[in-house]
């Protein structure tokens, strides 16, 4: 087996990152995916990030496992072909703007009219409907909108966004699992669904309480920085040889471990140091002592100590550091897959290990419409129409 989703066939008709990542997950985990682009406009995922001699690194990673096919779905010949792939498929991921799979003769009535089992994962901002529903919408703005941004930087600062894609990233996870659930309904019903996932509700639950703390205490959380309103101390802390660790005590233990360790077990006997929510109230003191008594050790020596005290801490790494981490290593947390055109490239392993039917990385992304011609030819085509389908713009 390739995974415990072996059998099971995906068409790819999404674009950017939460889509294709969804099925870069089912792909991970033994799915058959194909990944469908147009024939002139292929995904703008390809144009994301750094390339290496030409060849797009992100778009190496998150296309991996799927199989290239180009068709042009507003074409109407290209439509036909999608209908007969439909009938033969387990799962549809698209995100396309509402209306669109529809103005194409696409809608899930059709699709499921062909294939009563299959499952169609709908990616869009703000899902099928509501006011919302036909804006153009990115990550960028349901982090704004999630809470997320209004959380994070300095208290006295702007908010912050973040510096990759979060929003699609959580969708994206969120989605393989959506997909799973529908598969576990079609295997106990027979009948397949569709599935509306927007991009802001992931990061919302991600962000934590925020809405139930403003419907029954009518408050706000506020900016915090790198500290915690629900413990201390927990901070970004610089050592003696210029590197920045992070530690956090959100368990009562593990801050009366810290405080003994830098040398200040006698705040351990005040009422406030009793939970993490009072301990916050006191992060200038606390972070004085802890922060005091990093800046004068090396990285090294800090994690020694605080791996001997039973504290919980870790460095802040660059990517670069994080390749060769001992315990990154160990776990395969990072492998190496043979591309066509790189040689050995590293990247993020699947993202579980399950013991009786893990995943795998079988191959990199390809390149534009690479197995169009092997896609076709499996369901039905020959030479002959797959040539005519060519000239006329459908694939």
């Amino acid at each position: 087996m390739t995974g415990p989703l072996e059998g099971i066939r995906v068409l790819d008709v999404s674009t950017i990152l939460a889509g294709p990542l969804v099925a870069q997950i089912l792909g991970d985990f033994g799915a058959d995916v194909v990944k469908i682009e147009h024939p002139t406009k292929p995904d703008g995922m390809r144009g994301h990030g750094l390339d290496k001699d030409g060849h797009p690194l992100w778009w190496t990673m998150v296309s991996r496992n799927k199989r290239g096919l180009t068709l042009n779905l507003g074409n109407p010949d290209g439509a036909e072909v999608f209908k007969r792939l439909v009938a033969d498929v387990d799962v549809v991921v698209e995100n396309f703007r509402p209306g669109t799979f529809e103005r194409w003769g696409l809608g899930y009535d059709v699709l499921s009219a062909l294939n009563p089992g299959l499952i169609l994962l709908r990616v869009t901002g703000f899902g099928q409907t509501g006011p919302y529903s036909t804006r153009p919408a990115f990550g960028t703005l349901v982090e704004s909108m999630s809470g997320f941004a209004h959380l994070t930087g300095e208290a006295d600062g702007p908010p912050t966004l973040p510096a990759f894609g979060l929003a699609d990233s959580l969708a994206g996870i969120a989605g393989s699992s959506a997909v799973s659930m529908a598969l576990v309904h079609r295997h106990k019903t027979g009948r397949g669904q569709e599935i509306d996932l927007d991009l802001l509700s992931p990061i919302m639950t991600a962000v934590g309480p925020g809405v139930i703390y403003a419907d029954q205490l009518g408050i706000d959380q506020e900016r915090t920085g790198n500290r915690s309103s629900n413990n201390a101390p927990r901070n970004l802390y610089r050592t003696k040889d210029g590197h920045w660790l992070a530690i956090s005590t959100s368990a009562n233990s593990i801050a009366e471990r810290v405080l003994r360790l830098v040398g200040h077990p006698e705040v351990l006997d005040e009422p406030w140091f009793a939970t993490g929510r009072q301990r916050a109230a006191h992060a200038d003191l606390l972070d004085d002592y802890v922060g005091g008594w990093i800046g004068e050790r090396t990285r090294d020596e800090v994690i020694a100590a605080f791996e001997d005290a039973g504290a919980a801490v870790a460095p802040v790494y660059k990517p670069s550091e994080l390749l060769d981490d001992p315990q990154v290593t160990a776990i395969e947390m990072v492998t190496t897959v043979e591309d066509e055109d790189l040689g050995p490239v590293r990247m993020q392993n699947v993202m579980w290990r399950m013991g009786e039917s893990p995943g795998s990385i079988r191959h990199t992304g390809r390149a534009h419409g690479a197995d169009t011609d092997e896609i076709l030819a499996e369901s039905g085509y020959s030479a002959e129409e797959i040539a005519r389908l060519r000239e006329v713009g459908a694939v």
